[in-house]
């Protein structure tokens, strides 16, 4: 399997980024990882790379629950930028949320391409990128 050249983790929660980082590390899925704590950071990155498409993810595994910008806000504003990114970036709910609702509402939204309930195990983050 060829090795993503960037994955973006916008993910509060430090287990999960420890435990998805390993993985990708481990098994050499990704060139590069970058890690936002929050939905705003990685949307202010994304605006200021936006016509670098080097510097910009090819996947953003992304949370729900953050403090300062949450992940359907970061979808909101994700969606008007969108066209003007001149590459594909595959955006993945990674949530402990189990509500219909919200599997419903991501799965709603064009720019999102999954929704994964955490806890991540090895086998699906294998299988979610063999996709790309």
């Amino acid at each position: 399997m060829i090795a993503l050249k960037q994955l973006t983790l916008v993910d509060d929660d430090d287990v999960f980024v420890f435990l998805t980082t390993k993985m990708l590390e481990k098994n050499r899925l990704v060139d590069l990882i970058k890690i936002f704590d929050n939905g705003y950071d990685a949307l202010i990155f994304i605006k200021e790379n936006i016509d670098n498409i080097d510097a910009l993810p090819d996947i953003i595994l992304l949370d729900l629950s953050m403090p300062i910008m949450d992940g359907w806000q970061f979808l909101d504003e994700f969606v008007k930028i969108n066209p003007q990114i001149g590459k594909k970036i595959t955006i993945y709910i990674c949530s402990s949320s189990i509500s219909p609702d919200d599997i419903a509402r991501a799965k709603s939204i064009s720019a999102v391409t999954d929704f994964i309930i955490k806890p991540m195990t090895k086998d699906k983050l294998v299988e979610m990128l063999k996709n790309l």
